[in-house]
């Protein structure tokens, strides 16, 4: 079996709530579920919203509070997020071996 219908395999053998499958390589999540990409692209949105702020006559004090500290809060919510409806997490280095 090729690697892509492999993954596929892979990515669709999982419980109704999960929304993060485990990454085949490393360590950390992918998402899974229309619920789990909403909350990713929701994510690098804001991201996104919270750099235009950013221009050349920003301070150091107002990047910490314009950009980085909400970064950093999205950051952790979008952790416990894929922590809370994701599998534990874990390195991998390939597939599962139940798997081949």
């Amino acid at each position: 079996m090729n690697f892509l219908k492999k993954y596929i395999a892979y990515v669709k053998d999982r419980p109704q709530d999960i929304w993060f499958k485990r990454k085949v390589f490393g360590w950390g999540w992918t998402p899974v579920t229309w619920q789990g990409w909403l909350v990713t692209l929701v994510f690098i949105i804001a991201i996104f919203a919270f750099a235009l702020t950013i221009d050349e006559r920003s301070t150091p004090r107002e990047l910490v509070f314009t950009f980085f500290l909400p970064v950093t809060l999205l950051s952790i919510t979008f952790i416990r997020i894929a922590y809370l409806k994701g599998e534990k997490p874990k390195w991998m280095w390939g597939f599962p071996k139940d798997e081949d």
